[in-house]
């Protein structure tokens, strides 16, 4: 995740097949990562889960995401258990070692979700604004010090398929494992708010 350390944004472009496109059937998400400037970073892939859980589920299936570099190095990994509403995501390093979880707090009309360290202690909340639905900002002691912004990706794309496109800007003063566990969040954030259901 060495290459994170410099960076101050990036983005995650979702990658659809044909197959999905045609049929309108949930296969396992793709996607890959960029720098700012369009260098590719990162690969990322949904790994296992069954035909039935994709079928009944769909976007609350349970999901594990394999985040690798471009020469194919597992650098982290995602875990999400099934929750109904209290959604939760875990990430781990190449070693397995818990860098740290996203998790969704009890809110009936506002999306919020606490950013935590392995210790539990919250580093960062996300919070989504209702009248700004593709939104998520990122908040350290109640100041804004980045976001998570779901991008248009244009006409036919959104009306054909959940083909998503997000842009992070990481907080200024945000290390290699808070951008890390940033990086998860849009993956959940992909999951609860974009998939089709």
């Amino acid at each position: 995740m060495e290459k994170l350390e410099s960076l101050n944004a990036i983005v995650i472009q979702q990658k659809k097949e044909w197959g999905e496109i045609i049929t309108n059937f949930e296969t396992k998400n793709r996607y890959a990562v960029f720098s700012s400037n369009g260098e590719e970073l990162f690969l990322a892939a949904e790994e296992g889960g069954s035909f039935l859980l994709r079928w009944f589920l769909k976007a609350l299936r349970p999901f594990k995401i394999r985040i690798l570099d471009t020469q194919g190095k597992i650098i982290l990994s995602l875990h999400r258990p099934f929750r109904f509403y209290f959604h939760i995501v875990e990430i781990f390093d190449n070693q397995g070692k818990l860098v740290g979880t996203i998790k969704r707090q009890f809110s009936i009309l506002r999306r919020i979700y606490s950013v935590n360290a392995p210790s539990e202690q919250e580093i960062y909340q996300l919070f989504g604004p209702l009248l700004h639905p593709w939104t998520f900002n990122i908040y350290q002691d109640d100041k804004e010090v980045g976001n998570i912004t779901k991008k248009w990706s244009g006409l036919l794309k959104e009306t054909f398929t959940d083909s998503d496109n997000f842009g992070i800007t990481f907080p200024s003063d945000a290390d290699t494992n808070q951008k890390s566990i940033l990086l998860g969040a849009v993956f959940l954030i992909d999951f609860v708010y974009f998939e089709n259901n």
